[in-house]
């Protein structure tokens, strides 16, 4: 992969990175080299300014046309001339914000972050958050205190000229270590068609949706795609650019880094799975509920729960029945309601965090089909058997053995074709991502539980019967939609 730093002036960033190129902005606009430069470039804009229709703002423009990989991207450089986006930054890092100026006696602050980073390293995760909130090389934020309250006033973008000469020797040990990367000796040693980011989180494991055997086997069929993988966590959204697609390996939600990550590499143009669409549509049981009933797939007998329609449940439903919020994920959320009395106990928690809940009838079986969906076509079948003891896949209260049933793959072309339909049919009402639908065999009828956007695949599990060919095919859907994308940038 090359990597330019494009300057208004060659003299603005007087380092010497080795492996990166220094170019001027208008010999990056005009010569035919950098216009035919591998699609699979990056591109670190350090112009003097990014104002509309300046030499800036084309840099990345242009960048985005031709297939490289800018920083900061054209989205960025808007976002930075709006008031909603600093507002909305300064919500979002509020506490965080707040945690690190507190000792601070004065009542205006300016920090600079270069490429994530501050010489003061108390500031450090504070950086690297406004960072991956604004990707922008070299920045400079302005705080002000009000009524004992820290708010972010400005952000400015500033060029390599501008960085004060006692911060340049940590500028340039900045850059080293970010242009470095963690795969930048992996990187070296081959040449690979595409990047991949996969996103995970190395702390999540119980419930993680793929483990570290499954994690590798992901790469090993990446790699025989040509497509180069590196496993990126939250921390590292400053980067996200740097990759022509991104593979979601951590359990999602939209108030959640995961959703803000599917979000930026989908307005980015980048190939993303899942997308910020399945995510939002999935996460939300309300949302699956009205949506599969308004298309007639069956679904258990259900009712949109408020506080004034609660009588309906012993009446429609009867007891036991299913009681779920919205956003539940795992099997958390989600319990079981033996009585009246039951119910009245969990409805206040319930309520007290969504106006609407689900209520469903009470299907008793001794395990639910998992169908993988892929690209509107199925693409593995698994019984998940229910935890010893209890009424559901997973027992979270349990840790190690008695946690989760049992499982047992079954080829597709085996599975009850109505199972498989049904998935299928309920799956593609979301989109075209990758899915793990969850059905119910109850005397002979086959009902849809939920639609779950990013979905187990388990060393010995999911691929327990078509091995690493499961993970090839994933990355063959990738490598189809890549090219897809290019072909359609390059027309």
């Amino acid at each position: 992969m090359t990597t330019l730093i494009v300057t208004s002036d060659k003299k603005d960033w007087p380092f010497d990175i080795p492996g990166v190129e220094v170019v001027d902005s208008w010999s990056y606009l005009t010569s035919t080299e950098y216009a035919s430069a591998a699609t699979s470039t990056r591109v670190f804009n350090l112009c003097r300014s990014y104002r509309y229709q300046s030499t800036g703002y084309y840099v990345s423009l242009l960048a985005e046309a031709r297939g490289h990989k800018p920083l900061p991207g054209v989205t960025t450089l808007q976002d930075l001339k709006t008031r909603s986006m600093v507002r909305s930054v300064s919500v979002e890092l509020d506490e965080l914000v707040q945690k690190n100026l507190a000792p601070l006696q004065c009542t205006e602050f300016t920090i600079s972050i270069y490429f994530g980073r501050n010489l003061a390293s108390r500031y450090d995760r504070l950086c690297v958050q406004l960072f991956n909130l604004l990707p922008v090389p070299l920045l400079r934020v302005d705080f002000v205190k009000r009524d004992d309250t820290w708010q972010l006033r400005r952000v400015k973008a500033i060029p390599g000229a501008d960085v004060p000469e006692s911060h340049r020797e940590f500028v340039a040990e900045a850059a080293v270590r970010y242009f470095g990367g963690r795969g930048a000796a992996r990187k070296s040693q081959k040449r690979t068609r595409f990047d991949m980011a996969i996103l995970y989180d190395p702390d999540e494991k119980e419930n993680a949706p793929s483990g570290e055997a499954a994690l590798k086997k992901f790469i090993k069929a990446a790699e025989k795609e040509s497509i180069d993988v590196e496993l990126i966590t939250k921390d590292d959204a400053g980067r996200l650019l740097e990759f022509d697609a991104l593979f979601i390996r951590e359990t999602t939600s939209v108030n959640h880094h995961t959703y803000r990550f599917a979000r930026r590499a989908a307005s980015e143009g980048m190939v993303v799975i899942d997308d910020p669409i399945s995510i939002s549509r999935c996460t939300n049981k309300v949302f699956l509920a009205e949506l599969l009933t308004r298309h007639k797939i069956a679904i258990p007998r259900t009712i949109v729960l408020h506080r004034n329609n609660i009588d309906r449940i012993e009446k429609e439903l009867g007891f036991p029945c299913v009681l779920k919020k919205p956003d539940s994920s795992f099997s958390i959320g989600v319990v079981k309601v033996k009585d009246a009395s039951d119910l009245e106990n969990h409805l206040g928690s319930f309520l007290g965090e969504s106006e609407l809940l689900v209520a469903q009838e009470y299907l008793p079986t001794t395990f639910d089909w998992r169908i993988g969906v892929l690209d509107g076509k199925a693409l593995f079948a698994c019984r998940y058997f229910m935890a010893p003891g209890h009424w559901q896949i997973i027992r979270q209260e349990n840790h190690g053995n008695g946690r989760y049933g049992k499982t047992e793959a079954v080829p597709v072309e085996l599975a009850p074709r109505k199972a498989v339909d049904i998935a299928v049919k309920a799956a593609n009402l979301i989109g075209n991502g990758f899915y793990g639908v969850d059905v119910k065999e109850s005397d002979g009828k086959f009902t849809v539980i939920e639609v779950n956007d990013n979905p187990n695949v388990d060393a010995g599990v999911e691929d327990a019967l078509l091995k690493d060919e499961l993970y090839r095919r994933i990355m063959e859907v990738f490598v189809k939609r890549i090219e897809a994308s290019k072909a359609r940038n390059n027309s």
